[in-house]
């Protein structure tokens, strides 16, 4: 059907004094003696088009003027009294009406509730601010990395490598409850892998496969994780953004997400001002400003070891101990983003008994040379390292953990042939959403939430 997006009409000053034809939803509807007004969105602008309704008219308007109806609008462009283009409409045709019961007839309902309906919470301001955002984040990812000379690289979601060794894996199989099976070896015998499957944690040790023979890749897909963590900042399933960086060392890896995070927030105040007015507006205030002052600093650095000092010597009273060796918790995590370096820093250099095997190994045997970035207002956002690029003591770690080999003898290859330097980092890409947009929780800031007991 052909017709014109509401955003262009509110781009474009041409429309002004032409006919066009708009399609789009009912968002409120206002019914006066001689003229009625509805505001319609068709989900490619956060603004409403107003359609002025003249009673004078032989115009079928009745059932337009509810909530969540579909319609097609003829009409002629005018502008507005608040200066804003608006219709003066000649014909409505609606194309599919919207009973009484339409969940959506109040102007503000609070997130938990619009989580009950995620199939229509779209339709809302929030999440038509929400979505394409995240949107624009994606894109400026793509962009940042392919005009740098990186390869796209699609990484398995099936594999039978747990990446960080933590057993949190989906099992994928064919078989299911299957009583007949007297062992471990008759089930996966039976399944179509005949072996243990399961859903990709992170494209990481196959983006590495392919850093070590392209030079420069990033992978950004999904990623599963079984974790039973109800909280406000984990998902069942999430989407990674995973750049590997051949003949890299960790100041390489740095360089390049400290240049990724202010290109893409850069590009997101750029080109969304109007969804970035109302998220500062109604979830965050001052959120603009602070994105920008983010941005426009150098980020600071600082050794684990160093982190645990500042907070051991902070008279703060926290609610985990802090003792070298342990994990920074997000309170540790804000206190040295927030009240110590007052912007985004990067923490390195970290125990290796907290970080993951792959890790590259520092000269003082105690420590890896692991990077996480804590930003202001949040913590983490992200983690990284440079990877060890040596057979002898990747091998070592591995057996220290009792790990199976046998799923990992791909990676292990990679440092008997032709092994460099090289690192990356993970970007969980639903918190960089909800620190852009100032929503505090995970489960708005995409489509369809994966959690636990949450599934639809």
């Amino acid at each position: 059907m052909k017709h014109t997006d509401i955003i262009e009409v509110f781009r474009n000053k041409e429309h002004i004094g032409q006919s066009v034809t708009v399609c789009g939803w009912v968002r409120t509807a206002r019914n006066s003696k001689n003229v009625a007004f509805i505001e319609l969105n068709d989900g490619t602008s956060l603004k409403h088009l107003q359609i002025v309704i003249d009673k004078a008219l032989d115009i079928d308007y009745e059932d337009a003027l509810h909530l969540g109806t579909s319609l097609k609008v003829v009409g002629t462009v005018v502008e507005g009294r608040q200066g804003a283009p608006e219709i003066n409409a000649a014909e409505i045709t609606v194309i599919g009406t919207c009973p009484a019961d339409y969940p959506l007839q109040k102007k503000r309902h609070t997130l938990e509730f619009l989580r009950t309906m995620p199939h229509l919470r779209g339709r809302t301001n929030t999440f038509n601010a929400v979505l394409r955002v995240r949107s624009v984040l994606a894109e400026a990812i793509h962009k940042y990395y392919q005009d740098r000379g990186y390869v796209y690289i699609n990484t398995p979601l099936i594999t039978a490598s747990d990446c960080e060794g933590a057993g949190e894996m989906f099992q994928v199989t064919t078989v299911g409850y299957a009583p007949d099976c007297k062992s471990e070896e008759d089930y996966y015998a039976a399944d179509f892998f005949g072996k243990r499957a399961g859903l990709s944690v992170s494209g990481q040790l196959e983006g590495e496969t392919a850093a070590l023979a392209l030079g420069k890749i990033y992978t950004f897909g999904p990623s599963f994780r079984a974790e039973n963590s109800n909280t406000p900042k984990h998902l069942a399933e999430f989407w990674h953004v995973e750049p590997e960086i051949a003949f890299a060392e960790l100041p390489d890896v740095m360089e390049v997400a400290e240049e990724m995070v202010k290109y893409v927030i850069g590009t997101v105040l750029d080109k969304c001002p109007d969804e970035m007015e109302f998220f500062d507006k109604h979830f965050e205030n001052g959120l603009v400003e602070r994105l920008r002052e983010l941005i426009s600093h150098e980020f600071g650095v600082v050794t684990y070891t160093e982190a645990i000092e500042l907070l051991k010597k902070s008279g703060e009273d926290f609610q985990y101990p802090v003792e070298w060796g342990c994990d920074l918790q997000t309170e540790h995590e804000r206190y040295i983003a927030e009240k110590v370096f007052k912007k985004a820093v990067f923490v390195t250099d970290y125990p290796k008994e907290i970080k993951s095997f792959y890790m590259k190994q520092n000269p003082d045997g105690k420590t890896v040379a692991a990077v996480d970035l804590l930003v202001p207002g949040v913590g983490e956002i992200i983690g990284g390292s440079e990877r060890e690029a040596d057979y002898d003591k990747l091998l070592a770690a591995m057996n220290e953990r009792g790990m199976n080999l046998e799923p990992y003898a791909d990676y292990l290859d990679l440092r008997k042939y032709g092994s460099v330097p090289h690192g990356g980092f993970g970007l969980g890409f639903e918190r960089l959403v909800m620190y852009v947009t100032g929503i505090s929780n995970i489960r708005d800031v995409i489509l369809y939430p994966r959690t636990v007991g949450n599934i639809r």
